[in-house]
């Protein structure tokens, strides 16, 4: 160690692991319910976990098979405490705790205590982070599965570890997969940790072993979601500006890498030789995968950010070691101070990712708009069918509302929609009742009718009935339609 390190005084090792998983849970707990709004992806989510076990299993024949194994688990949550937006994002919470924690304490074994420190409390303030932090899916929980391993496979590298430690590492990377399977990318960054590192024969032997045997748990899943592949069918073809992101974080780490003393060399194991695969290994993975098929979302790889907030700690610990040089009371200082700075020039962004509005729109919001503007004999339509969503979080709110268009409910047909019946047969329920309210999206996020069924729909609004009520709030509109006798004005579409 050198003297550098030691002229000031330095965080335990406790005290590193600790203060960033407080300190991400404090973040992850702040505005947890967002003001009591639940978007779409976290609707799925809501309403999965509300069924049984061999409905949940029955749904993932058809749908959803890559979140499959996050369903039971938010199934068995929300039997034991009941469903809650707490309880559907506190497993986030928690898991990215965890992550932090990881983190820190890589930066410590490689880095040093400052390094570690600061690294584990970045990964908090990072904006997807912190807007995944607070998310019912099932990324916060890869990122930790992501931390865990590493961790491991460090223990590993530094000789340190077991057949216990080798059997945990598979196993936690099959977890991950199995949460979501692009999550396998992190096996080519680890490979290139142990490149960089020179590890022996040994070591690559049990590392094959263990990674193989990961991968053969997860292939089954693999195989049977490309039978599903038509859910991410709306992900764009990727272009040139959808890489300025990643760009960025690689430069940022890249930086990082390099303020690392001693510089980092291949033959040892160093936070570059850690941060720097897990950083670009998994972004350059998903660029390529997603010049086959368009799968390129930040979410998918989350778990990447570790080996950022690896590299920011890098630099931080750089920091306080010039800083000790000179002034050596000052030293511990500079990380309250860069936290201090960053949280300031954040908060903007923390706030917004704490409002409804960060994402696209809000089932309860619409739920609450159909509690206040319904009326005795009411009955209720979706367009489009996905749009059902809010009836499945908030049944109470549609209690007594007939759904003219269902045929087979979402719990029957093991779908997250349902089944709706033929074109003619709506219209005919369409036109026997007085009022219908219509839940949709809201103007500006609507796009335009993709199914016959909806087609229909809109015609029959816009030939037959007239708007006497209308309210749009956080993504979705609730319009209350009446059956005109003359005419055609009031339409609406």
């Amino acid at each position: 160690m050198s003297t550098a390190r030691t002229a000031s005084p330095s965080p335990s090792s406790r005290l590193v692991r600790s203060v960033p998983a407080l300190w991400t849970l404090a973040l992850g707990l702040w505005g947890l319910s967002r003001q009591d709004s639940v978007w779409r992806d976290e609707a799925a989510t809501w309403q999965v976990a509300g069924r049984s076990t061999a409905e949940i299993t029955d749904l993932l024949g058809n749908v959803d098979v890559v979140h499959g194994l996050y369903y039971l688990l938010m199934h068995g949550l929300f039997e034991l405490f009941g469903p809650g937006t707490a309880v559907l994002r506190l497993p986030s919470v928690v898991a990215m705790a965890v992550a932090a924690s990881c983190v820190a304490a890589l930066g410590h074994r490689l880095a040093g205590p400052w390094a570690g420190l600061g690294g584990g409390l970045a990964l908090g303030l990072l904006p997807a982070v912190q807007f995944y932090l607070q998310e019912g899916r099932p990324y916060a929980l890869v990122a930790a599965g992501a931390g865990i391993s590493t961790l491991l496979l460090v223990t590993l590298l530094e000789g340190r570890g077991r057949a216990v430690h080798w059997m945990a590492y598979g196993g936690t990377v099959a977890l991950g997969g199995l949460l979501n399977w692009l999550s396998l990318l992190i096996l080519p960054a680890h490979l290139a940790s142990l490149l960089w590192s020179r590890a022996g024969r040994d070591t690559g032997r049990r590392w094959t072993a263990a990674a193989v045997a990961a991968v053969a748990c997860v292939l089954p899943l693999v195989l049977f979601s490309r039978s599903q592949s038509a859910q991410v069918s709306w992900i764009p073809p990727l272009t040139w500006h959808m890489l300025i992101g990643p760009a960025i974080l690689l430069a940022i780490g890249g930086a990082g890498a390099l303020l690392e003393r001693p510089r980092p060399r291949t033959g040892r194991l160093s936070a570059a030789a850690v941060g720097l695969p897990l950083l670009a290994v998994p972004q350059l993975g998903l660029v390529g995968l997603s010049l086959i098929q368009p799968l390129f979302l930040d979410r998918y790889v989350l778990f990447s950010l570790l080996g950022l907030a690896l590299l920011i700690g890098v630099a931080i610990g750089a920091a306080v070691r010039a800083v000790a040089r000179r002034r050596p009371r000052a030293a511990p200082w500079v990380l309250p101070v860069v936290m201090a700075v960053a949280v300031a020039a954040l908060l903007p962004q923390s706030l917004a990712k704490r409002s409804p509005a960060s994402r696209v729109d809000d089932v309860l919001a619409a739920a609450a708009d159909v509690r206040r503007m319904r009326s005795p004999g009411d009955v209720v339509l979706f367009i489009p069918a996905a749009r059902r969503d809010t009836a499945l979080v908030s049944p109470d709110a549609f209690a007594g509302l007939q759904d003219i268009a269902l045929a087979e409910s979402p719990e029957e047909s093991a779908t997250l929609k349902g089944t709706e019946a033929r074109p003619d047969r709506i219209r005919s329920a369409m036109l026997a009742h007085h009022r219908i309210l219509l839940v949709t999206d809201a103007p500006g996020g609507a796009r335009p009718p993709a199914t016959a069924r909806d087609r229909m729909k809109r015609s029959v609004l816009r030939n037959h009935f007239r708007v006497t009520a209308d309210g749009h709030a956080r993504g979705r509109r609730v319009t209350v339609y009446e059956r005109r006798t003359t005419g055609r004005s009031g339409a609406s579409w």
